[in-house]
């Protein structure tokens, strides 16, 4: 599987993944299938070049099967921190290692930025794959966000996680 950086070319792979996604979990994500569904192709398009913004996509083939993203924060007093976002491995890709080096690569696209220092990012809980994933790199919890998702008339809590970008 190769793992590189998204571009504009890649707008209709990453919009079907992320519907996908939207769809498959919907308590994983605070958007929805019907707010990004309208969104027209150059809504993704501007996404993928946001100069705050890095997508990383694990390709199989040709095929875009799993996706990571970091947002990089613009306020001057926050911006040793980046938060990971956007994680999603499609089925036939997941236990296959897939999710583990796009969290890898998104370190690693971090640690090339020197004014960062601490990566962030939130997980569903409930969600042990994801959680024990991010444990097995690196991050910690240090809090839990009651009630922070709605999907229908159920809540879900997110627990909220960090690392050190210089710890290895």
């Amino acid at each position: 599987m190769l793992i590189r950086a998204l571009g504009a070319e890649d707008a209709e792979a990453y919009r079907a993944l992320m519907l996908e996604a939207y769809d498959t979990y919907p308590q994983a994500f605070t958007s929805s299938v019907a707010e990004r569904a309208a969104m027209p192709l150059s809504w993704w398009q501007k996404r993928l070049d946001n100069p705050l913004d890095r997508l990383l996509g694990g390709f199989d083939g040709e095929r875009l099967a799993g996706i990571v993203g970091l947002a990089f924060e613009p306020r001057e007093k926050a911006r040793h921190k980046v938060t990971l976002f956007g994680m999603y491995v499609t089925t036939p890709s997941q236990q296959q290692g897939l999710g583990r080096r796009l969290v890898e690569a998104a370190l690693a696209e971090a640690r090339r930025h020197p004014r960062l220092k601490v990566i962030q990012l939130t997980v569903t809980a409930g969600n042990i794959a994801a959680f024990t994933l991010y444990r097995r790199c690196g991050f910690i919890q240090y809090g839990l966000e009651p009630l922070a998702v709605r999907v229908g008339e159920d809540y879900f809590d997110k627990i909220h996680m960090w690392r050190e970008l210089g710890v290895n």
